[in-house]
């Protein structure tokens, strides 16, 4: 397993392709949840090509069926207190790790500020959920921490139940077939275009770099 801490992930070469961010509150088809919005609506928003292989995705799920996203772009500065929050939250819990192993562990769950996909605006967070919008069990909670839920937060944990798992097939079939990646450690999160997609696809560089919401 390749955690975003990683220097593979680092030693991608950066491109980007200008891609606007796209206001997915604007578009009928996603279905987006509110409980990260923010005042400037940052989490609603994702690259044009991002956004293209989630509606493709959607297209292909069972009827019935639709994408639930949680959060998409994020803030350089937002990730970096994120990542900074919880890794002080291990330190309080082992005194005893040093400095490395906390910016691995906590790599598990936020990404390292300088790698940080959710800043390119290609990554997003999501679930299914039902046509009228209620959520199915994907065995955790979004943003479940490794700490919490004994790993049972890594997509394919053996923790979780057997309706949690099919769903969680659900979900990644369609979201391979449409091009992204996940990241191993969190089932909702995957990414088109950023650091780890270009490592885990093979492409010598990323289609994103870190963006600023206009």
């Amino acid at each position: 397993m390749i955690l975003l801490s990683d220097p593979l992930i680092a030693a991608v070469p950066v491109g980007d392709t200008g891609e606007a961010l796209v206001d997915l509150r604007e578009i009928a088809d996603l279905r987006v949840d509110d409980r990260l919005a923010d005042p400037a609506g940052a989490y609603a928003h994702l690259r044009e090509g991002t956004v293209e292989r989630l509606l493709a995705a959607q297209r292909s799920l069972p009827d019935g069926l639709r994408l639930l996203v949680v959060e998409g772009y994020r803030p350089l500065a937002l990730q970096a207190e994120y990542f900074r929050g919880y890794r002080d939250e291990l330190r309080r819990r082992h005194p005893d790790w040093e400095a490395e192993r906390l910016r691995v562990e906590a790599s598990k769950y936020v990404s390292p500020p300088e790698v940080a996909p959710h800043s390119t605006g290609g990554t997003v967070d999501l679930t299914l959920c039902t046509a009228d919008g209620r959520e199915l069990d994907m065995g955790t909670a979004v943003n479940a921490t490794p700490v919490a839920s004994a790993d049972a937060c890594f997509t394919w944990s053996p923790r979780v139940g057997p309706e949690a798992r099919r769903n969680r097939t659900v979900l990644g079939a369609a979201l391979l077939a449409a091009g992204l990646v996940n990241y191993p450690t969190e089932w909702w999160h995957w990414s088109y275009g950023d650091r780890y997609w270009a490592l885990s696809t093979g492409a010598d560089r990323t289609r994103y770099g870190p963006v600023d919401l206009a």
